[in-house]
């Protein structure tokens, strides 16, 4: 309405306007609405208008569905207990062929993460004989104890020791009968303690020690025809240790610092020092030792290299000052599969009455005592595994040693029956491989073959040592209730210096030689355990029933059989 009243107003105004004027006569019907007026007042909406949600209904489809039931077998749990309950005690009794009596006891503290302590006794005797040889009856019986304190920051251990061993020098062709069994009787008495404290602060920069002593104390039985009791060896033997280590970042800064000395008497030498005279003689030994060592670890500890030396001060019969070098290197490659080696060393090592008896138990208690010098010993091999069952190790090695000890048979002191250690400087090669199959803990087969060869200055032959030897130990557990064993070595190239030419006897050098042919020991044990307490045992010595000889004149026993039980309480 508005719209065409202004329509009407702008038109006269204009129509007003021009100088001529214009008659318009028109016809129409002009309409004119009622006019209204609005009650309702202007306001601002602010609610949201929601839209309407559109719903489809969901459509219902009815499928068949076949159900098919299988059966399924029931599932079969086997336990299996991963720690097996811990016994304090553990003893083994048992009697072998030749009326050998064997008994083995085991006491311990149970566990506490304070305290430790331990015994441990062991007897095994023979009265059996060799025909056509002096008496051969031995025992041996040993008893050790020792005992630990536990801290967080360090380690206090302590242990005694006492073994009796008693033998004959059976070595002598004659009639067991004619023989009175004291003329060839010998028995050594061996006792000591040792005392450590070691350091173990959880920090690695921080320095960490520890400090060793020990005693021991070496002697054998008079003499049969010795009225006073003179005629016989006494060793006194003492030690301290000292050692520190060090990290600093890569690297590990060690140190040992050993001072030993040991006293060695044979007779009533009274003041004498290395004089052998009818009274006796006194040998007296100390050997200083100091070996600083660095160790550095690179490439993720991949590769580990150690040097160091060793200075060593020998006091025996001159005083003398050594330097030896220790160096070692290794390194991981495969991820640890192959581990490629090499080392240089060298040292004095301590030599004792009681060194030479561990090694031939026959030998003459009034001896010649000289240290071992090892002036090089290089040393070269790879290690690794190639599954997870089999595992390998070969080495090659080149040492060059003065005053080795050699065992040969004794004629002046003795009726051949007893051996006199005598020393030469040696040049030894050796070359070893070995192999092992492990299977968990059901079998267990490792096998090693090793080469020596001897080069000496004043000798033919390495007397006694073999020229190679092959070993194959093997375990096998069935079901954790039969445990079989399996011992086999061999060795040969062996050779005994005799006196005269005879049967298998070489010439060389105006120094006769004696083969002394192959050894081939084969053991076999088996054991069944009725439960986890106890068990029977019984194992076969000497299968083959070789009447080898270990040392010259000195046959071992032939086949034997040891069986008995083994209790845990």
């Amino acid at each position: 309405m508005k719209r065409i009243v202004y329509l009407f107003l702008f038109l006269n105004c204009i129509a007003f306007g021009q100088k001529d004027q214009v008659i318009v006569i028109t016809h129409g019907t002009r309409k004119i609405e009622p006019a209204y007026r609005m009650t309702a007042l202007p306001n601002v909406i602010d609610t949201v208008i929601s839209t309407k949600v559109t719903e489809y209904p969901l459509l219902v489809l009815q499928q068949k569905t076949a159900i098919s039931v299988e059966p399924i077998k029931p599932a079969k749990i086997n336990t299996e207990s991963l720690l097996s309950q811990l016994y304090n005690s553990y003893a083994k009794i048992g009697i072998g062929s030749k009326l050998m009596p064997l008994g083995e006891v085991y006491v311990n503290s149970k566990w506490s993460s304070k305290y430790l302590w331990g015994i441990h006794a062991k007897h095994l005797s023979s009265f059996g004989n060799f025909e056509n040889y002096a008496p051969s009856q031995f025992d041996r019986t040993k008893v050790d104890l020792n005992g630990s304190i536990l801290r967080s920051n360090y380690t206090l251990k302590s242990a005694v020791h006492y073994n009796n061993q008693g033998l004959h020098y059976y070595g002598w062709q004659i009639p067991t009968d004619s023989v009175d069994r004291k003329q060839v009787a010998q028995r050594y008495h061996d006792a000591g303690a040792a005392f450590s404290f070691l350091s173990h602060k959880g920090d690695s920069a921080r320095f960490n020690y520890g400090i060793s002593a020990d005693y021991n104390y070496f002697t054998n039985q008079k003499s049969y025809l010795d009225t006073n009791g003179d005629w016989r060896a006494r060793e006194h033997n003492i030690g301290f240790v000292f050692s520190g280590k060090y990290a600093v970042g890569k690297e590990v800064f060690s140190g040992e610092l050993s001072v030993r000395n040991n006293r060695y008497a044979y007779g009533s030498p009274g003041d004498t020092n290395l004089i052998p005279a009818d009274s006796g003689f006194i040998f007296n030994n100390t050997l200083v030792s100091l070996k600083p060592r660095i160790t550095t670890f690179l490439q993720d500890n991949r590769f580990k290299a150690e040097v160091g030396v060793d200075l060593s001060v020998d006091a025996s019969e001159k005083t003398k000052f050594y330097v030896f070098p220790l160096i070692e290197l290794k390194y991981a490659l495969l991820n640890n599969m192959l581990i490629p080696y090499a080392g240089l060393r060298g040292g004095i090592k301590q030599n004792s009455l009681k060194a030479l008896v561990n090694q031939n138990e026959f030998v003459l208690t009034n001896q010649n005592i000289r240290n071992e010098n090892t002036a090089i010993d290089f040393y070269a091999g790879i290690k690794g595994v190639l599954s997870k069952n089999l595992s390998f190790n070969a080495s090659a090695s080149f040492a060059r040693v003065k005053d080795k000890a050699f065992f040969i048979t004794d004629t002046l002191f003795s009726v051949g029956n007893k051996f006199a250690a005598i020393y030469d400087t040696l040049n030894l090669t050796t070359i070893e491989a070995s192999l092992t199959y492990q299977l968990n803990e059901k079998l267990k087969i490792d096998g090693v073959g090793r080469y020596f060869s001897y080069a000496l200055l004043n000798n033919s032959f390495a007397w006694n040592l073999p020229v190679w030897q092959g070993i194959i130990r093997g375990h096998y557990n069935l079901y954790d209730k039969l445990i079989f064993n399996l011992d086999f070595s061999m060795e040969g190239g062996r050779k005994a210096l005799v006196y005269e030419a005879g049967e298998d006897v070489i010439e060389e050098n105006l120094q006769f030689a004696k083969n002394l042919g192959i050894i081939a020991d084969v053991n076999i044990g088996a054991e069944y355990r009725y439960n986890k307490r106890l068990s029977a045992f019984i194992q076969f010595n000497n299968v083959a029933s070789q009447s080898y000889q270990r040392w010259y004149n000195y046959p071992v026993q032939r086949f034997q059989v040891l069986g008995g039980v083994t209790v845990r309480f």
